[in-house]
């Protein structure tokens, strides 16, 4: 399978997993299908990537350079090849999505409702810390409102 390919399964799959996430009921099936094979499909093929690439198996597509994560150009070797960019992109699909769910869960949770829910999903979806910042922000809030409730009714 080449890159390109990779490139558009995992988009799709991810995208599929939101879909889901966002406007299907969030019982324990769900959630478990989401989890397991939206999040861990996506880390298991972020990991045989990666391992394919560094272990000389697959063949990045750009100039061979030593994977060093510990410095700038070392990381921006890794992704001026399609591989390393695929990799990259698969690693944000995997953390996006499971942060995704984890914000849905804890705003079912604290009561809020799925259109609320939404903007801060997309965010998530789209640009991962933003949205995760925003929802971190607002169920501060709540949770706080809450743990106050509680100790007036205690």
């Amino acid at each position: 399978m080449n890159w390109d390919t990779l490139f558009t399964l995992t988009n799709g799959w991810a995208l599929a997993a939101w879909a889901a996430l966002a406007f299907l009921p969030r019982g324990p099936k769900t959630l478990a299908l989401i989890l397991y094979l939206g999040v861990a499909l996506l880390c298991l093929t972020y990991m045989t990537a990666l391992i394919g690439v560094m272990s000389g198996g697959m063949d990045p597509q750009g100039p061979r350079a030593a994977t060093d994560f510990t410095t700038l150009s070392g990381v921006m070797a890794l992704f001026d090849t399609k591989g390393g960019a695929v990799i990259g992109w698969t690693h944000y699909l995997a953390f996006d999505l499971f942060v995704g769910m984890w914000i849905a869960r804890d705003a079912d949770q604290k009561g809020f409702s799925r259109v609320a829910q939404f903007p801060f999903l997309f965010l998530t979806l789209m640009f991962g810390p933003i949205g995760l910042l925003g929802w971190l922000v607002v169920r501060d809030r709540r949770a706080r409102a809450q743990t106050k409730a509680q100790a007036k009714a205690a």
